[in-house]
């Protein structure tokens, strides 16, 4: 049977052989397409469970579904655009308006609309799908930048597969965001500053991030003139002002969005007041204080006595982590982006539902998660575990949308 090539293990190999020769982006767009029917599976189960709300008739199709939530808000300025005022309620705080999102997505599916005469929801899950799969090609291109193509192909299948992944499919800007971030990061590694500071200017405009960003810079910054002074890395005159200079761009344009509602409407702290609304049905009336939301997250979500306790191990835990060999492969500029971000959610935002999605940013970590695996030995042991990485992300996806996504009357939502 072997010499009439009816045997299994030359076909295989014919297979495995063309899959090497296969282009990296081909088989990225293959993981991002299967991860996508993943998704989209997940997604119509709950949808065919959906009770009628305020969004959808029961059992909705997965168009309605996936235009949830947020969707409905960028629906809101896609269609009208934003209010002349911040709107308060008749003790003076500022009610849930559309001034907390911010404007490219909402602006580019408009767009789109125009041009193709779709409506907002098709329009919106186009630009969300298509992003994603840039997103997916610029994850892949960042990782490989310090890891082997196996290592940077599973960090990205990581990705596709993640717990929050349905979240690149549906009306949400942060398809758009992530590509705009892998993209900095990319430009940023190859040192490329101009264009840079343009696109960090549109990202700071799609989602909030321009602040993390121009910290990141700036710790960059730092290192890259400690090492010049030891002597270690030149660090020449000409790039430190580029660099600078791209901080600062990045620390205005985190701050444009504040100014721009507060020239729009004249309410000074119209934006922060705005943001304020979403956790006042939690925590109450409170003032935006840096670093105090989390401690207040904590306790009300687990108590006065083991809140606490529990921040305090997962910051000693994600600040241990940063110890672990794949993260000290990692390449400096993105342990600086993750370091400012961590540090910038937990400055400014309210633990709640919704952030597990604003950890999407922090996805440079799947590369070390990714080297980690694949260098467990024996080879058994590095196939059951990647395996497992897989399985634990599709099964989280299910838990995700069950918690986050779907209306079940439960106050977990939204996401």
């Amino acid at each position: 049977m072997a010499d009439l090539g009816l045997s299994p293990r030359p076909a295989g190999e014919r297979l495995l052989a063309l899959a090497r020769r296969a282009p990296w982006w081909l088989s990225v767009l293959a993981v991002y397409a299967a991860s996508r029917l993943v998704s989209t599976g997940i997604l119509l189960h709950f949808a065919s469970r959906q009770r009628a709300n305020a969004w959808t008739t029961a059992q909705p199709d997965y168009v309605d579904f996936a235009r949830l939530w947020d969707g409905h808000w960028y629906w809101i300025i896609a269609a009208g655009g934003y209010p002349d005022a911040i709107p308060r309620d008749e003790d003076g705080f500022a009610t849930e308006n559309p001034f907390a999102f911010m404007p490219v997505y909402p602006f580019v599916v408009r767009g789109v609309m125009v041009l193709t005469g779709l409506e907002f929801a098709g329009a919106a899950l186009a630009v969300s799908v298509l992003a994603g799969a840039v997103a997916a090609l610029l994850f892949h291109r960042l990782m490989r930048t310090w890891l082997d193509e196996r290592a940077a192909l599973l960090a990205t299948a990581l990705l596709c597969l993640a717990p929050i992944s349905p979240i690149l499919q549906v009306a949400y800007a942060e398809s758009l965001h992530l590509a705009m971030l892998v993209g900095a990061l990319l430009l940023l590694l190859e040192r490329r500053y101009a264009p840079l500071a343009v696109l960090v200017t549109l990202m700071a405009l799609t989602r909030p991030s321009g602040l993390a960003f121009a910290f990141g810079l700036a710790l960059l910054l730092a290192w890259r003139w400690r090492r010049d002074r030891r002597a270690i890395e030149p660090f020449p005159v000409r790039e430190r002002v580029e660099l600078a200079v791209v901080a600062v761009i990045a620390g205005l344009a985190g701050l444009a969005w504040p100014g721009i509602v507060a020239l729009a409407t004249g309410d000074f702290t119209g934006y922060t007041d705005t943001e304020l609304a979403w956790r006042r049905p939690y925590i109450g009336p409170v003032e935006l204080v840096p670093f105090t939301a989390w401690w207040q997250g904590a306790q009300w979500w687990l108590g006065d006595a083991i809140g606490p306790v529990a921040l305090v191990l997962v910051l000693v835990a994600a600040a241990s982590s940063f110890a672990l060999p794949q993260m000290r492969r990692m390449p400096v500029a993105l342990r600086c982006w993750i370091i400012a971000y961590a540090v910038y959610l937990l400055a400014v935002f309210f633990p709640q539902s919704s952030t597990f999605r604003l950890l999407l940013p922090l996805a440079p970590v799947l590369g070390a998660v990714a080297a980690g695996a694949l260098g467990v030995r024996p080879r058994w042991l590095r196939t059951a575990l990647v395996v497992l990485l897989l399985a634990v992300s599709i099964a989280g996806q299910y838990g995700w949308v069950h918690i986050a996504w779907w209306i079940d009357g439960i106050d977990w939502t939204p996401p």
